[in-house]
């Protein structure tokens, strides 16, 4: 699948930004934790997922209530949605200077019914031509995400003939649609009523 920047400006995944908040002091602290024992780019880029990925809960296996959007709060609380948890992985990678992305599928139940949008996260390492998507939502028995620049490693597969689809836009920042369902939700029971079906 061919992913398209949003944005032609590279610098715009880089960027500081509401929810991407990588100049917070929580974030910079985690990402010189992680630069400490991975000081190039690609060790970097795993380690950083494997900590959002494993030891940053998803929220709804946890059974957290809480709704967190900002890198800087998922960071904190240690909680969040597929959403939140890859905004936090994106603002790690942008920390270290790595362009990263936030990108979209949606995914149903086998009979095409029930849609909900999913969060993932691109990124490109330096000197690569492409991006890489990566999922970051936290693995469970029948889900084993992980990290790759080459096949995809994601949690899920789009599968076309239950209605599920790719997006193939790079968002600088996270979708509108996805950031007002985080920004209004009071608890996680009300966010899972209100999760976005399409973009």
């Amino acid at each position: 699948m061919e992913l398209i920047q949003q944005n032609p400006d590279i610098a715009a995944y880089l960027a500081v930004g509401e929810a991407v908040d990588h100049d917070h002091p929580t974030v910079r602290a985690a990402t010189e934790r992680l630069s400490a024992g991975h000081p190039d780019a690609y060790s970097y880029a795993k380690a950083a997922y494997e900590f959002v990925r494993d030891t940053i809960p998803h929220s709804q296996d946890s059974g957290d209530l809480r709704v967190t959007w900002r890198a800087s709060d998922v960071l904190e609380q240690g909680t969040g949605i597929c959403y939140a948890k890859s905004i936090a992985y994106a603002a790690l990678l942008r920390a270290r200077g790595i362009p990263a992305a936030l990108c979209y599928q949606r995914l149903a139940d086998d009979d095409g019914s029930d849609p909900v949008v999913h969060g993932l996260v691109a990124v490109r390492l330096p000197g690569a031509a492409e991006w890489a998507r990566q999922d970051v939502r936290g693995n469970k028995p029948g889900v084993d995400a992980q990290f790759s620049l080459g096949e995809e490693r994601l949690a899920w597969t789009a599968r076309p003939e239950f209605s599920e689809l790719d997006y193939p836009v790079l968002y600088a920042e996270p979708h509108p649609a996805v950031l007002a369902a985080l920004q209004a939700a009071p608890d996680r029971p009300y966010l899972w009523q209100t999760l976005p079906t399409e973009l």
